[in-house]
């Protein structure tokens, strides 16, 4: 593991398939640590105990699931969080002990935001650090692509065009927002995080907003370097 901020650890990156990585991030809490998204490898789950644990563990979306979902609750006791509307795919491995299905803060002031378009449950979470900083998991909702830029997640050729408006009214929800530090699941580059200077985000996600719609006018070729 790896410490990326004051209390934010970041586990060991995996390669699902080529061109694709992920890391989950504990966040260390006197309350209680949180882990967002999940790791598959077992010796980062073992070394959560260095930290005290987990006490939640929060998915944004179903393709975080895997058979450690297991393994971190039967050993930490962790509570874990999932989107209602993937219940039925979450179940095929471990059916969330809270369902979320729509905004709200939760204790410790986490606040959840779902950001349908990347899946359906797809759900980002912000928090406020005791450090003063504001952290925003954004899943795959916006990820950060092998150019560097934060990059909504449509995959030609994997999501229906009807997907596109829904996403894009997700990113619209993320864009009022204002990040210090923001924390993707999946990514294409060499990292998966980004500090956000001040007044910038808004910029960044505009730039995702034009080119996710650029790419359903007609006749225009999407950019597939993003991926």
């Amino acid at each position: 593991m790896k410490q990326v901020q004051s209390d934010i650890w970041e586990t060991e990156m995996q390669s699902p398939f080529p061109g694709l990585k992920t890391h989950a991030y504990l966040w260390v809490r006197e309350e209680g640590n949180v882990l967002f998204y999940n790791t598959g490898h077992s010796h980062e789950i073992a070394r959560l105990e260095e930290f005290g644990g987990v006490e939640r563990q929060y998915l944004s979306h179903q393709d975080e699931l895997g058979e450690t979902l297991n393994e971190i609750a039967d050993r930490y006791g962790s509570v874990l969080y999932g989107h209602r509307a993937e219940l039925e795919v979450y179940a095929k491995v471990r059916t969330p002990d809270r369902l979320l299905d729509r905004r709200e803060i939760h204790t410790g002031g986490i606040e959840v935001i779902p950001t349908p378009g990347h899946s359906p449950g797809s759900t980002c979470f912000q928090v406020d650090s005791p450090t003063g900083k504001k952290y925003l998991f954004t899943g795959d909702t916006l990820f950060l692509d092998r150019k560097y830029r934060w990059t909504a997640g449509f995959i030609p050729g994997v999501h229906d065009e009807s997907v596109r408006p829904i996403l894009a009214s997700s990113l619209r929800i993320l864009r009022a927002l204002n990040p210090d530090v923001v924390f993707g699941s999946a990514f294409s580059g060499d990292f998966g995080f980004e500090e956000i200077p001040s007044g910038s985000w808004s910029e960044k996600v505009d730039a995702a907003l034009d080119r996710l719609l650029a790419g359903s006018t007609a006749g225009r070729r999407v950019d597939r370097s993003q991926f």
